[in-house]
């Protein structure tokens, strides 16, 4: 049997080891390090790289000639006998047919494919650009949620000390405390607890949220980081630069003005590449006007005859073509199609231009509101609260005043700071909004990331 401070120091060895991998597990993310590894572990993103690689070898694949087709046949067999001397027609033939499409159809299949597979770099900046305005709009949730909850604790000790003193001033029956004040004060109380219960489910949510946007998938296993966020002080908050123009942010911009910054969006670049792609379908429409061509070649091998006299063998080579002849409802119709998709296209991406632009508009508005509101809260809303709060606990305590209004003015004090942190917070949202709309395309960004090129 082992000493007992054997037992004790292999327990406190493995109560160790398991606060250290709690400890390994639990990260601790900043915004920037949420955003940065949400793009890291974006599996769609992986999987678009690997999709432009399969296409751009499809375009190699696409421009080359149709394999040629051998044939190999025993013609003109007697029945009778089966000899293959017998008549002079019968004979062993070779055969090989190569097919050329129409036109330019190689060529612009190629290019096609080619074209196709350049939009995807503008979808990846798009899907990276969407994951950091909503990994952020989440984090910050999150946080401001883990900011509440440690504001209001640390105001409950105000709570419990006016229920307190309430408390005791109506044992001893001295000053004008009354039953109701000492319920309300107990009321007011549960009322706290129940609201923090909701915060605290607010938060676990988006922090169990945020470990989706972070998990990592590794074979058929998928890993999710226990998520944990940094300090929750209203002054830790984190503020995001805007790349906005400054000016474009504070005065009054015609949409005019503002185009030329939305059409640099990856959205509108991506739409912009699949007009250029979808144009070629157009043209590989017209090619099935044209005929497509087949050469054809065969060599004809005869056995000598039955007196032994040898028979001359045979070859022959020709020519195969289709005529497009009736056109009206296939190759019109096709060409016309086409023509309508890359005009539907074409529509898409002004209806899209004009979607930024709005949002635009609303965020900008939603922005200089907010930034009226947060400095009106810390100037002046904020200490008028707390010098109520002040005088109607004065006025309590000096029996001049009426508890329920102490316990308002304390209600309206926490709520009050609650707001502010909440518009503080809703401040940083806009602008990580802001920030996407503004998001300009990098010809850098997929060699920064990786690249799509065979290695």
């Amino acid at each position: 049997m082992k000493p007992p401070y054997f037992q004790i120091c292999q327990r406190t060895v493995l109560v160790c080891s398991l606060l250290a991998s709690l400890t390994v597990q639990a990260q601790i993310l900043s915004l920037d390090e949420a955003v940065s590894l949400a793009r890291e572990q974006d599996a769609w993103l992986q999987g678009s790289r690997h999709a432009q690689r399969a296409m751009e070898d499809m375009s190699v694949a696409s421009g080359t000639l149709p394999d040629p087709k051998v044939s190999l046949a025993f013609a003109n067999l007697p029945t009778n006998t089966w000899d293959f001397d017998q008549e002079p027609m019968t004979q062993f033939k070779v055969g090989i047919s190569q097919m050329f499409p129409r036109g330019e159809q190689r060529a612009l299949k190629r290019k096609q494919l080619q074209l196709r597979s350049q939009v995807m770099p503008f979808e990846r900046q798009e899907r990276a650009a969407q994951i950091q305005q909503q990994v952020s709009h989440l984090w910050l949730e999150t946080w401001k949620s883990q900011a509440t909850i440690e504001l209001i604790e640390r105001n409950r000790y105000l709570f419990e000390q006016m229920s307190a003193i309430t408390q005791s001033s109506y044992s001893s029956a001295l000053g004008r405390t009354r039953q109701q004040d000492l319920i309300r004060a107990q009321l007011e109380l549960t009322r706290i607890d129940d609201r923090l219960t909701q915060l605290q489910q607010q938060r676990d949510t988006g922090l169990a949220s945020l470990g989706q946007w972070l998990g990592q998938v590794e074979d058929v296993q998928v890993r999710r980081p226990q998520v944990q966020l940094p300090s929750s002080e209203p002054e830790t908050l984190p503020q995001i630069a805007l790349v906005a123009p400054a000016s474009v942010l504070e005065n009054d911009v015609d949409w005019q003005a503002l185009t030329p910054y939305f059409l640099q969006h990856p959205s509108v670049r991506m739409l912009e590449q699949q007009i250029v792609a979808t144009a070629t379908d157009v043209d590989l429409a017209r090619q099935k006007y044209q005929p497509e061509w087949g050469l054809n070649a065969s060599y004809g091998y005869r056995e000598d005859d039955p007196m032994g006299n040898p028979r001359a063998d045979f070859f022959s080579v020709g020519v195969s073509f289709d005529l497009p002849v009736f056109t009206g409802n296939r190759q019109d119709r096709e060409v016309s199609a086409a023509v309508a998709k890359v005009e539907s296209i074409k529509t898409q991406k002004w209806l899209r231009l004009k979607a930024l632009l709005a949002e635009f508009e609303a965020a900008r508005a939603q922005w200089l509101r907010l930034g009226q509101r947060h400095r009106l809260y810390q100037e002046t809303l904020l200490p008028q609260i707390h010098e109520q709060a002040e005088a109607a606990l004065t006025a309590y305590t000096n029996d001049n005043g009426d508890f329920a209004e102490v316990m308002r003015a304390r209600i309206a004090e926490l709520n009050g700071e609650i707001d502010a942190l909440a518009i503080a917070v809703q401040q940083q949202q806009t602008a990580a909004q802001l920030n996407y709309l503004f998001t300009a395309v990098d010809s850098e960004y997929d060699s920064a990331q990786g690249g799509t090129e065979h290695e």
